[in-house]
């Protein structure tokens, strides 16, 4: 008898126990003469669900979830009976709430293909934009990108198809294509999970791009925190460049186009893109001062183009499917589709690929559950560790670069971190200039002494010393319009926030408020 399992090789399902399950169930399957072919696909991302073990039926999979080395014997028997009966079944995982209220484009096939089979990536819509682009003029692939809407999915917001032409005109005999693979944001995992899931993708939007601004080389950096990510993705050019979509003679020579992966040493601020290119030029990762932009002169000095993976990710659908189909979903500038990860004290975390417009309250209790921990929310982080905290009462708020930035926020990532009523909002502040302090490169002053004062006078304002608060909301300013790069200047964007939207937790220590945590 032969049987087609799906278990995740996804970091987050290994973290749980997912390659000990391959083993017990391999082990166990050959003792009774059971051929069995494992696929390791990525994670559909239902973390709550993980280990996700799923078996192919004449009708469709059907999923086992939460599964663990106890539930082998029995789980087998269940997957010899055609996706039988047992006590951690799930049906069909695609007809789950979750998976079926999200609009997954740049996400189709993570959870569903082998990651490392070029021929499932084909199989399942793969290398169609690619093909699409072959046919076309440089211009019109530009001109593609700008009339879809993409912006840059890694924090700014930027329009693509602006900076693909803007590096499409810069005249060089060589250029590059940069992906930003340094996901260093908390509560961010699509990166991740794109790069271990589908990383084909990813591959194909690159040497799109490099067809479109006239560049021969890629670079892709990734964090080190991500050993099985660069190992998957690395294995993944490798089968693409033996497979001709790589190299000098890619694509019968009509697209020339290599990709080098590059791994970062763990600084957060490689993830502001001048300091990355810094640090890939074998130099200390520190921000580069603009002009010139790195459109311009770049990566050694070169016109280069660099864009986060879920940006470039997105650029295969575009391609594929026209602008108009990408455009169609979204709302006001913001089109599109945003794969946003759902972290921190929710019920249902994991990654939720939507269009634009989705408000911060159904992500937070309606898609996400509300708490894990039954505790009602008391605040949001949209953006990372720099991103503003947005209270229950701004949840109306829509998934949109403009109303986010009017709400004194900003998208980011699209990491999505909730905190229960227990959380201490002064303390979230001193983190968040705490950790600038860490992570500043140094170059410039109000970003590498401010974040240090702005411990020292949150300290004394804690401590009941009169002013200081004041003192505070200056030195934001400051630090806010004089800072070089990202890094010093959205460091105010939590800061601020937590004082306006949580005056009670700047009181001295004496004065403030106490929540119940003894309380469910």
């Amino acid at each position: 008898m032969s049987l087609k399992v799906f278990i995740p090789g996804d970091m987050a399902a290994i973290a749980v126990g997912a390659d000990r399950l391959v083993r017990a169930l391999g082990r166990l399957a050959a003792e009774r003469g059971i051929d069995l072919d494992i696929v390791r696909n990525g994670s559909r991302g239902m973390f709550e669900l993980e280990p996700l073990v799923e078996v192919e039926t004449p009708g469709g999979r059907i999923g086992y979830a939460r599964v663990y080395e106890d539930d082998i014997p029995t789980l087998l028997d269940a997957l010899v009976a055609g996706g039988g009966d047992h006590p951690t079944r799930i049906g069909d995982p695609a007809e789950l709430p979750f998976l079926k209220r999200q609009s997954r484009l740049t996400f189709a096939r993570c959870g569903i293909t082998d990651p490392q089979s070029l021929s499932d990536y084909q199989a399942h819509g793969g290398l169609q934009g690619l093909a699409r682009a072959v046919g076309m003029t440089p211009e019109a692939v530009v001109e593609a990108v700008r009339a879809s809407g993409l912006r840059g999915r890694g924090g700014a917001g930027f329009p693509a198809g602006i900076k693909w032409e803007t590096v499409r005109l810069a005249p060089a005999a060589q250029k590059y294509v940069v992906c930003n693979a340094d996901e260093g944001d908390s509560g961010t995992f699509a990166d991740r999970m794109l790069l271990e899931g589908d990383p084909f993708l990813l591959i194909e939007g690159m040497a799109i791009a490099g067809f479109a601004v006239g560049a021969t080389k890629g670079y892709v950096y990734i964090r080190s925190e991500y050993p099985l990510a660069v190992r998957a993705f690395s294995r993944a050019v490798e089968t693409a460049r033996a497979a001709g979509l790589l190299g000098p003679s890619a694509n019968g020579g009509r697209m020339p186009f290599d990709i080098e992966v590059r791994v970062g040493a763990g600084a957060y601020v490689c993830g502001e893109e001048t300091a990355l290119l810094e640090s890939l030029e074998g130099k200390r990762g520190m921000v580069r001062a603009k002009p010139p932009l790195p459109a311009h002169q770049g990566l050694f000095g070169r016109p280069t183009l660099i864009n986060n993976v879920l940006t470039l990710a997105a650029v295969p659908f575009v391609l594929a499917e026209g602008p108009q189909a990408y455009a169609d979903f979204g709302m006001g500038r913001s089109r599109g589709t945003m794969p946003v990860q759902l972290a921190g004290d929710v019920r249902n975390g994991g990654l939720f690929e939507t269009a634009f417009g989705v408000t911060l309250g159904e992500l937070v209790n309606d898609i996400g559950g509300g708490t894990l921990s039954g505790r009602p929310v008391r605040a949001v982080q949209v953006g990372g560790p720099l991103g503003a905290y947005f209270p229950p009462a701004l949840f109306d708020t829509p998934l949109d670069y403009e109303a986010f930035a009017a709400a004194g926020g900003l998208v980011g990532h699209a990491g999505v971190v909730v905190f229960n009523d227990t959380v201490d909002l002064a303390q979230q502040a001193r983190f968040a200039l705490e950790f600038c302090a860490i992570e500043s490169c140094g170059k410039c002053t109000p970003c590498r002494l401010g974040a240090v004062r702005g411990q020292e006078t949150l300290d004394r304002a804690m401590a009941g010393e009169a002013g200081q608060l004041a003192v505070l909301e200056d030195l934001c300013e400051t630090m806010r319009l004089g800072s070089l790069c990202a890094l010093g200047g959205l460091t105010p964007y939590p800061v601020m926030s937590a004082i306006r939207h949580f005056p009670e937790d700047f009181l001295a220590r004496n004065d403030r408020r106490q929540p119940a945590v003894e309380e469910v």
